[in-house]
């Protein structure tokens, strides 16, 4: 990937490097000030998150619900100080840095040996809970479940951003863990199928980013309830795994009281060849739906999910 970019990326990605080596500490440090700046500052997207929470819970009182901003710039300013930490973690000492952070665990590795084993291709489906920045380091974070789905053997999907200088310096942030290891699977999402032809004889795990709007040109469906409003949403994860009768499941992502996070398998399917796309994305969301009742602050509330 690196020889690939222009001198400006390069320089770019290795001072973010540098600033990510201190300790992930620091970089929690700043979030309560980033999470004002925006906030109180900027006024960034201030507006959309009032308007998507109080749509997304009628029943929170508007006190309720400015605390419920609040906290969410709060978490939204420490995925951002988390990411910066991240670029600092390349090669074996960054990969070995991950794991000693627990900045993030699996709580069920059981149930993802158990997937991964019983299914050659596995789709993994996600949301912005958590921390979604962070899943460039998931072989780490998994531990030595499944060693046959190593480092390539697992693809992520992502939406380029329109600024081509830092969608590469983005790109590099979000794959340093395992750019030594000859890593291709940061995928644009108009090139997946393309990728995943390529790679339909591998053992493979692709992990799709499944909460956004759809994109210009996707697959799309109406969801039957999601939050209390109508949502349209992507079917290209589901749909792909119906095809290629692949396990599918969802992938919860909890902060934890310490700050870190908690990630869990939810199974969805087994072997999707004998489902419908639509009945797969609808288990989906009530379970994201499910979720953000527990930790309503726990998503990314700028984003204009609902257009």
């Amino acid at each position: 990937m690196e020889n690939k970019d222009s001198l400006g990326v390069r320089l770019m990605t290795g001072f973010l490097h540098l600033v990510g080596r201190l300790p992930l500490k620091y970089h929690r440090s700043w979030a309560g000030f980033l999470s004002w700046f925006m906030r109180c500052v900027l006024h960034y997207r201030t507006d959309v998150v009032m308007v998507n929470l109080s749509r997304s819970f009628p029943g929170k009182q508007y006190d309720e619900l400015r605390e419920l901003s609040k906290r969410f710039y709060r978490h939204f300013a420490m995925t951002l100080t988390e990411m910066l930490w991240f670029a600092g973690c390349k090669g074996d000492k960054g990969r070995r840095r991950l794991v000693d952070s627990h900045i993030v665990r699996l709580t069920n590795p059981e149930e993802w040996n158990r997937l991964a084993a019983g299914a050659r291709q596995l789709v993994v489906m996600h949301s912005h809970m958590g921390n979604w920045e962070l899943m460039g380091g998931i072989r780490q974070y998994f531990g030595d479940v499944t060693p046959d789905i190593h480092a390539k053997g697992i693809a992520v999907t992502y939406l380029p951003l329109h600024n081509k200088f830092w969608d590469r310096v983005v790109a590099n942030i979000r794959t340093m863990p395992v750019r030594d290891q000859g890593f291709d699977g940061y995928v644009a999402a108009d090139h997946i199928l393309r990728y995943v032809i390529s790679h339909r004889e591998d053992k493979f795990c692709y992990v799709f980013n499944t909460d956004q709007y759809p994109y210009h040109g996707q697959g799309a469906m109406l969801v039957e309830s999601f939050l209390h409003q109508p949502t349209r949403s992507m079917t290209g994860a589901a749909a792909l795994a119906c095809k290629l009768d692949m396990a599918v499941c969802y992938l919860r992502f909890f902060r934890r009281e310490d700050g870190n996070y908690s990630l869990t398998v939810v199974p969805l399917s087994e072997h999707a060849g004998g489902c419908r796309p639509e009945d797969l994305m609808n288990q989906y969301y009530k379970l994201l739906e499910e979720d953000l009742q527990v930790q309503p602050w726990n998503y990314l509330w700028t984003h204009k999910r609902w257009k």
